[in-house]
């Protein structure tokens, strides 16, 4: 069976098949419909202006990557006037040298990590790993699925593919001085156990790494949200903080992310606001009585500015909230591995051709069932659906969709265009479907369509019923007084 870690984007139907089929995975991901949506739900309900602060929210993100060059270079400025240095990495092997060479500035053995999106997205851990510096992550979630040896399923909730009992079963296995005995079948024993072994790596790190939800341009401050208060402790206790973040994360004023912030936490968890919200500017001052003593922010390009001025400009609004995987109904069924991404779930099917490329992730896209839910619930207006279906575009267009699909469209395509043979496949395929139907005896469904088992291999293709739209517009304009009436008449 292929490890979580193991799994990729060509690999999506094969992965989502396996995930259906896991009573474990499906049992939690029940805390994804349980949870999430009806938080969200609830917490919008409570806040009447929700709407007229998500266009505000897009505004300052639409602004912001107009003007991307300018805030970027601003919020260097600034960063170097409060004392600390940004890396400009333009990929993934630039970020992670950018991170080795801070870390061996102080001859680091272990860094701790405040969660980081971005972090995965480079896989700086394995690449730590592979340099003699062991990585040690702090936010709960991503403490389990390391000791799991497994990547993130949700880009909020790291660990939300695990039950509690498995949570359990790990820190019994790593935790070796943890007594055989000891009680872990309740949150409270969990949560004081990992505090307990995560205190004393806190004190021992040289370097401290997080992620930033946002850049603060006006005043070169990066800001993290967090419920747990890791990330505090992440990036002052260590000698050394690196900030690892994406180009899009930049807004001008604290202001402006101010409003960002009461988009997110609702979105996200279902709060009014995150328990922690955390704003560094700078190294240690004098006077200051804790801090680090370096400050660095690695600014990861990694094809997001290609991006500016295409179909797929949208994305850099996404303030990673997670809103849309929650709503998923593919993800709610599949989980986040399936994925094989850093990012899975619809913003995922439209950042990862990004990152890897439309050959490496075209499965993604088209596992979409095009509901809507996803655009309907994103806080800043993102059109996940229509980018999909761009990159779906893409595929066809540079001949790496599967042939037979290719060869379908384009008989659709040509059978479209002329009337006599569309009419005729019509009626041909209502009186073969219906027979069929009538055979199974089944009066609504016509059982499995040749050319169309993944569909319905698993459920009936509905029937035809009466004559087709054609036969029955041309009816209509043969009975004017049949004919419905349209709108204002």
């Amino acid at each position: 069976m292929t490890s979580a870690a193991q799994m990729t984007p060509r690999g999506f139907k094969k992965q989502a098949s396996a995930a259906l089929e896991d009573v474990s995975l499906q049992r939690a991901l029940g805390n994804v419909r349980d949870g999430f949506i009806a938080k969200r739900s609830k917490a919008v309900a409570k806040l009447p202006e929700f709407d007229d602060l998500r266009d505000q929210a897009r505004e300052i993100k639409d602004h912001v990557i107009e003007n991307l060059d300018v805030y970027l270079e601003r919020f260097e400025q600034n960063v170097v006037m409060q004392g600390g240095t940004v890396h400009w990495a333009a990929d993934t092997k630039a970020a992670q040298e950018a991170v080795l060479t801070i870390c061996r500035l102080v001859g680091a053995r272990t860094v701790t990590k405040g969660k980081s999106m971005i972090g995965e997205e480079i896989h700086v851990n394995p690449f730590l790993e592979e340099n003699g510096i062991e990585p040690v992550e702090t936010d709960l979630g991503e403490y389990i699925i390391q000791l799991r040896e497994e990547p993130p399923s949700h880009i909020i909730a790291p660990a939300i593919h695990v039950n509690k009992e498995q949570v359990a079963d790990a820190f019994l296995e790593h935790h070796t001085d943890l007594p055989r005995d000891r009680n872990l079948t309740d949150n409270a024993a969990l949560l004081a156990e990992a505090r307990a072994k995560l205190r004393d790596r806190f004190l021992e790190a040289d370097v401290g790494i997080t992620g930033a939800n946002f850049l603060i341009a006006e005043t070169g401050s990066t800001v993290i949200v967090t419920n747990e208060g890791n990330g505090d402790l992440t990036q002052t206790l260590p000698r050394i903080h690196i900030v690892l973040a994406s180009i899009e994360k930049v807004v001008p004023t604290l202001e402006d992310a101010s409003t960002l912030f009461r988009v997110l936490a609702r979105s996200a968890t279902g709060q009014e606001m995150s328990v922690y919200t955390t704003v560094s500017t700078g190294p240690r001052r004098p006077g200051d009585l804790d801090g680090p003593e370096q400050f660095h922010v690695v600014l990861v390009d990694n094809g997001r500015s290609k991006l500016i001025g295409s179909d797929w400009q949208d994305i850099l609004r996404c303030i990673r909230c997670g809103a849309c995987l929650n709503h998923c109904p593919v993800y709610s069924a599949v989980g986040g591995h399936a994925y094989g991404s850093t990012y899975p779930g619809p913003m995922g099917k439209v950042l990862t051709p990004v990152i890897m490329g439309i050959k490496e992730a075209g499965q993604l896209p088209n596992a979409s069932s095009f509901c809507g839910r996803c655009e309907e619930v994103c806080p800043m207006h993102i059109p996940l659906p229509k980018m999909m279906r761009h990159w779906r575009e893409e595929e066809f267009n540079r001949g790496l969709s599967p042939r037979l699909g290719r060869w379908a469209l384009g008989f659709w395509s040509r059978a479209a265009g002329m009337p006599w043979l569309y009419r005729l496949g019509a009626r041909m395929s209502i009186a073969w479907m219906s027979r069929k139907a009538r055979k199974l005896g089944r009066p609504f469904g016509a059982g499995q369509l040749p050319l169309a088992g993944g569909w319905t291999g698993h459920r009936d293709f509905p029937a035809p019923q009466g004559i087709t739209f054609q036969s029955a517009w041309r009816k209509a304009k043969r009975e004017p007084s049949r004919r419905p009436l349209g709108p204002g008449r």
